[in-house]
This record gives structure tokens, sequence and C-alpha cells, in this order.
């Protein structure tokens, strides 16, 4: 049920992560930890990774390889044009190189999960 709606899932998230990384965010609960917002970069752009690639392999069919090559494209891609646009249209908000590692790195982690997922998959078959 959920691969028929892969694209519209991944356009939605895409579409509050970006509302979310370019409004101005009031009074957030301290997690504790000093580099809480980059855990949640990481997570956010795992989990963007995650749904580009159900996507690519659901709605346009493609090879494992191909789906985590545009995955990781698209996604990186994207986290860099959200820390552009909130350096020039924000004024709340402010271009961080370490978001964007984080961004990065969580992109890479995903993408390392699913191809050893296809590896273990392509061994047991």
């Amino acid at each position: 049920m959920l691969k028929k709606f892969a694209l519209i899932i991944a356009i939605f998230y895409s579409l509050v992560l970006a509302f979310v990384s370019l409004i101005k965010l009031n009074n957030l609960p301290d997690v504790g930890v000093s580099f809480g917002d980059k855990i949640f970069h990481f997570l956010a752009y795992f989990v963007l990774t995650f749904l580009w690639f159900n996507t690519f392999i659901n709605t346009y069919k493609f090879k494992n390889r191909r789906a985590i090559i545009f995955s990781i494209v698209i996604s990186v891609v994207f986290g860099i044009i959200i820390e552009v646009l909130q350096e020039t249209i924000t004024v709340s908000r402010a271009l961080d190189i370490y978001d964007v590692l984080a961004n990065t790195i969580g992109v890479l982690i995903a993408s390392l999960v699913l191809w050893v997922k296809h590896i273990l998959q392509v061994k047991n078959s």
C-alpha cells in the first residue's frame, strides 16, 4: 500500500523538511546535548534518503544501485540548497557548514545501510 504512495510521501516529507528548515523556530526544547540540532539534521536526512530511495525503487522501478545514487544526489543537493536559502532569504537562520556535514553524513549512512541490505539480499537469493 505505501509503495503506491512513495512519491507523494517523499515530496510531502521534503516540503515539511524545507518548511521547518526555513521558519523561525522559537523555544525549542533542550535535548541536553550541545550538538542536538546536528542529531536532528542527521536523522532528518537519513529518513529523506530512505524515502527518495523507496520512490525510485517503487515508483520509477530503478535498479538498486541507481536508486541509491539518485537518492544521495537529491538528498545532498536538497540539504545544500536549504542551507543556502537559510542564509539568503531568512533573517533568523544562517548557513552552517556543520549542518551540511550532518546532513551529508545522514545521507551517506542511510546509503550504506541500503547498500548492505541489497548485498545481503543478493547473497540470500
